[in-house]
């Protein structure tokens, strides 16, 4: 016994003195040596609890790892936007380090220069190819006439419209990031669809928890989380067949998506260490479905809860459609600044939906302050989106869905600083987006509820387009597009 104990105490000494708390140190809950707060659930609902008690700024030990989160719209700000160029890097995290390696940290977990420059080039790229502009909304236009074939299938009857939504988003994603689209019953479009649906499951789950706190010990135990890097690889698989395929048929003085344009910068940069390598070209592909898909499908589902729930307002926005499109065309970008409420109904939408609850986690690149408290270089940060939507300080009703909170005295449209559904930074082209998608689903369809279900009305026709267009154009690929 007495030869086993130095040993246990010098696993559990470094444990103590990594995670020793100093005293300017943002306070949290007391831990357990190497499991820290493993076993306390920490959810949007938690964090609140736990700002409540210790305060807007303070500490969870995930594992062996302390993270430091940030709650209210003015801490958040502080930390997000005032100080973000001392929390601009991404932490280490297990998961992704095996997916991710050497210089090939996709669009989500590179960190300094190549971020920068990885998401001015991915950015500047889908605008070229319309992103923002008309030519989208054509895109757009044929992707919904899509949809809504598949919806009259349904002949009035209830149906769960998730996988519909997911398919025509990550449709419109394709066409930007390989030029084209895929039948709703393409075998690998729905392979890739269900195995990225997968991921953000597992990744979210007590799995994904404890690879990312012991991966050491998990990447060798059976288990769901193994389910993880077999999708990833299958998904690689098929990107890096796309790029293939692309290589042969580049035309360099007409690249025609975001694959031909990666192809012809990486040729610019044959030793350079900004990401431009065909490993880190099929990552970064996957990362924008992985941005774009999940959060606009997702923000689509919810604009059908909630239009449903609130008949009253449902109504309101089919009045003022009809006053401003009329029934014989389909919403477009001129028609924004008309449609108040239709505008201000969306942002409540994503405001209640509350799609992304943190805010991606970052890590301090020097020693800060922050709400007071020291944040030593190096550790993670992770803001708390929705204790800003939901601050009382902000809105005046937080937990009531209104309209009314993106509306002026005048019914006019007023935008809300503390309205950050993804992040903070320069999301007007995402506003757009939304925009185009919502009014253009609206317009064709109106909808009831029966039982737990979704069901197409008379009007089913009028409703469809309108909420497509603007949920679409207001969360996809904002998640890392923004500054």
């Amino acid at each position: 016994m007495r030869g086993r104990s130095p040993r246990n105490g010098r696993d559990i000494g470094p444990d103590v003195v990594r995670n020793w708390r100093p005293h300017s140190f943002p306070p949290g809950l007391w831990a357990l040596p190497f499991l820290g707060n493993i076993f306390t659930e920490v959810d949007f609902k938690a964090i609140e609890k736990l700002a409540d008690i210790y305060g807007n700024v303070f500490s969870v030990r995930l594992g062996r790892n302390k993270t430091v989160f940030v709650s209210g719209y003015k801490m958040v700000k502080e930390a997000i936007v005032t100080q973000a160029d001392n929390f601009v890097d991404r932490p280490d995290n297990a998961m992704a380090d095996r997916v991710y390696s050497g210089d090939s940290g996709g669009l989500f977990m590179s960190n300094g220069e190549t971020w920068k420059r990885q998401r001015r080039f991915a950015l500047s790229t889908l605008r070229s190819f319309g992103l923002g502009k008309s030519t989208m909304e054509q895109s757009i236009c044929e992707e919904i006439r899509h949809l809504q074939e598949e919806i009259e299938k349904e002949k009035g009857e209830p149906f769960n419209p998730a996988s519909l939504f997911n398919n025509a988003v990550s449709n419109i994603i394709c066409q930007l990031v390989m030029g084209r689209r895929f039948d709703y019953c393409d075998h690998n479009f729905q392979s890739m669809l269900t195995y990225l649906c997968e991921i953000l499951r597992l990744q979210g789950s007590v799995w994904g928890l404890l690879y990312d706190s012991f991966p050491r010990v998990m990447k060798h135990l059976p288990g769901s989380h193994n389910k993880i890097f077999s999708h990833y690889d299958s998904l690689l698989d098929f990107m890096n067949k796309e790029v293939e395929s692309h290589k042969k048929d580049l035309d360099h003085s007409d690249p025609g998506d975001y694959i031909d344009a990666f192809i012809i910068e990486m040729e610019k940069h044959n030793e350079s260490d900004l990401g431009f390598t065909e490993a880190n070209l099929a990552l970064c592909s996957l990362d924008l479905f992985l941005a774009g898909s999940e959060t606009t499908s997702t923000t689509l589902l919810w604009a059908l809860v909630y239009l449903m729930k609130y008949p009253d307002i449902q109504d309101k926005v089919q009045v003022e459609i009809d006053g401003v499109i009329g029934r014989s065309r389909q919403p477009s970008m001129a028609d924004r600044p008309n449609l108040p409420y239709t505008e201000a109904v969306l942002h409540e939408i994503q405001r209640m939906g509350n799609i992304v609850p943190l805010n991606g986690a970052r890590m301090a690149t020097k020693h800060t302050t922050l709400g007071g408290y020291l944040i030593p270089k190096g550790t993670t940060v992770m803001p708390s989106l929705t204790s800003v939507l939901f601050d009382k300080t902000e809105w005046e009703t937080p937990h009531t869905f209104n309209p009314g909170h993106f509306l002026g005295a005048e019914g006019k449209f007023v935008r809300r600083e503390a309205f950050l559904p993804f992040s903070a930074g320069t999301s007007h082209l995402f506003q757009y987006k939304a925009y185009v998608n919502v009014s253009t689903f609206v317009y064709p369809f109106m909808l009831n509820l029966q039982g737990n279900e979704c069901v197409p009305g008379k009007a089913w026709q009028r409703w469809s387009c309108s909420c497509f267009w603007l949920v679409y154009y207001r969360s996809s690929l904002s998640l890392f597009l923004m500054e």
